[in-house]
């Protein structure tokens, strides 16, 4: 669901299939349609409710889109998005797989004939590079290889 006109506060987690070799893959979420787009590829995650911490509100988010229960590890980054209407801020943060099946979730927001999540799929950077740079989420526009995920500190933004 798009989300305008407001700021927009999300978590996001990198979940990594084989953890730290050269053959990782992330795992994405596909949205479709979203803003502008027909669809769009970003990490699992979502808005955070009043009283909810962070690391709860991502442990919500990727029981309810991918079925995997996780464990909130360190956080990363901060990104900003800002493109008129859509102001968005969201916390980076490393996750673990502890349990549960993939599965393509739901997003409870919206009624089972609005759903949005296309397809859910761990990717390879080769993969990556198959998308066009603009379905996919600002994070990956600056990589070489999925590792320098890792290596981005502070405020990553894209203001338009």
């Amino acid at each position: 669901m798009t989300k305008t006109n407001k700021i927009y506060n999300r978590v996001c987690g990198i979940c990594m299939e084989n953890n730290g070799t050269e053959n990782d893959k992330i795992l994405l979420i596909k949205h479709s349609p979203s803003f502008k787009m027909p669809y769009f590829w970003l990490p699992p995650g979502g808005g955070i409710e009043i009283g909810e911490s962070l690391e709860n509100a991502l442990k919500r988010e990727f029981i309810e889109e991918t079925g995997l229960e996780i464990t909130v590890n360190e956080l990363l980054f901060v990104n900003q998005y800002i493109e008129s209407p859509i102001h968005a801020i969201e916390f980076f943060f490393r996750v673990s797989v502890i349990g549960g099946n993939l599965v393509k979730g739901y997003d409870p927001e919206l009624a089972e004939n609005q759903q949005i999540i296309n397809e859910i799929k761990f990717l390879s950077f080769e993969e990556l590079q198959q998308i066009p740079q603009i379905y996919l989420h600002n994070l990956f526009w600056n990589c070489d290889k999925l590792s320098d995920i890792f290596v981005m500190k502070g405020l990553q933004s894209l203001i338009r």
